[in-house]
């Protein structure tokens, strides 16, 4: 009987799949937020229930904590740590690990988060009002990218995934990077240095090889508290604690016990998957249409993101990979250039972190809000459906793999 090795675990193979399931399930949510938001008799319950006040009052600047503030400062905050851990991941023991990998995906992210935000601004006429929203169309969200990819099965190739999320991931760095720069309002020097001495114990266990996650976690506890009261958004903790947490080189097993990181990792996604990034988008895509005529999509606000999303990110991500791959500066991924544009197509889905930086661009200002959750559920389900399309009827290139880009093949023990 001749036993032929089985694939060997991988947390990146197992992110693909928690992500495109909860991918879908993001989908439904925001489906529903907007049938709840619009039918009547539950409407009054669903934002009552999102403005229900739980208390206490963490911080002056935010007032008493509701439904929506705890899901948006709070729970987002493990799904920002959970970002972080993935960042760091990768950069240690992953796809960004050395330069040479790390050219194509820097360079897509960061032409798909430019064009967008100057389109964006271009279309606002450089309104002093509309311009704190530029970041808004620059996101991407993998999760729902992941999940349309999902939907599609053997046509669309590893090889993209695993782009996508190569680019996605550098996509977060920006967004978080974004965050804690154009989006922070007045700074509490106290707090801050609450939280840099907080950070700086994370930093002194992490270089004294403290192993032990019980005694990290209830210090990114404290170090969230300290950075929502600074002014700083208190999702960035979650990144600067992911930072502290240790991690080993496991090749060939991502989940060892001994990776603090990959443990964590492990761990968190199913909850960011399935409760946290669903249970975000059910409380931020709900947007009242009562009285709201088609023509709300011409406005300045909706049409900017709207653009910025659909054009923009195809243009920055599409034409940026064709201008390396011509010039010989990094080669382009496994793919056809058809199957290729249409991962550019999808790169649009804005979804999460765009609501995200919507609400942060016009703070209190509910009507700039409501259009925000028109023109990204617009230009995202233009993205989704055209990425969809073009990748559902491309012509298929089929190349042999590498360890870079493995195929989906199962490897299984035969007699």
């Amino acid at each position: 009987m001749a036993i032929i090795p089985t694939r060997t675990p991988s947390a990146l193979r197992d992110f693909l799949k928690s992500e495109a399931s909860g991918g879908i399930i993001l989908i439904v949510a925001a489906l529903l937020a907007m049938v709840a938001a619009n039918l009547p008799g539950v409407s009054e319950l669903y934002f009552d229930f999102l403005h229900f006040v739980t208390g206490p009052e963490i911080s002056a600047k935010y007032g008493p904590m509701t439904v929506h503030l705890w899901i948006n400062d709070g729970l987002m905050a493990i799904f920002f740590l959970l970002v972080g851990l993935e960042i760091k991941r990768e950069f240690v023991d992953g796809r960004l690990a050395t330069w040479e990998r790390r050219r194509m995906p820097v360079i897509a992210a960061v032409a798909g988060m430019a064009v967008p935000a100057a389109m964006f601004l271009w279309v606002t006429g450089g309104r002093y009002d509309l311009a704190p929203g530029w970041a808004i169309p620059a996101a991407t969200d993998i999760a729902f990218a992941i999940g349309v990819l999902a939907l599609l099965g053997k046509r669309a190739p590893t090889s993209l995934k695993l782009f996508l999320t190569t680019v996605a991931i550098v996509d977060d760095m920006g967004a978080v990077a974004i965050i804690a720069v154009a989006y922070t309002a007045s700074i509490s020097s106290i707090a801050l240095g609450g939280a840099a001495l907080t950070l700086f114990v994370m930093y002194v266990c992490n270089k004294s090889n403290v192993q032990r996650l019980s005694v990290y976690l209830p210090l990114a506890a404290i170090l969230w508290y300290f950075v929502f009261l600074s002014g700083v958004h208190a999702t960035i903790a979650g990144v600067l604690a992911a930072l502290m947490i240790p991690v080993a080189r496991t090749p060939g097993a991502p989940d060892a016990a001994h990776s603090p990181l990959h443990r964590l990792e492990h761990a968190l996604h199913p909850w960011s998957a399935y409760f946290i990034v669903p249970l975000f988008g059910f409380a931020n895509a709900g947007v009242s249409l009562a009285g709201m005529a088609p023509d709300v999509l011409l406005l300045p606000l909706p049409l900017a993101i709207i653009i910025g999303l659909f054009v923009g990110k195809q243009v920055g991500i599409f034409g940026s990979i064709w201008i390396a791959d011509r010039l010989g500066f990094a080669p382009r991924p496994h793919a056809s250039w058809a199957q290729i544009y249409g991962v550019a197509l999808l790169a649009g889905i804005g979804f999460t972190m765009s609501l995200f930086i919507g609400g942060l661009a016009y703070p209190g200002n509910e009507l700039y809000v409501d259009e925000v959750k028109i023109g990204v559920l617009v230009g995202s389900i233009l993205s989704a459906v055209a990425g969809f399309l073009v990748l559902r009827f491309a012509p298929q290139r089929r190349t042999s793999s590498t360890p870079d880009e493995p195929d989906d093949r199962e490897l299984t023990v035969s007699p």
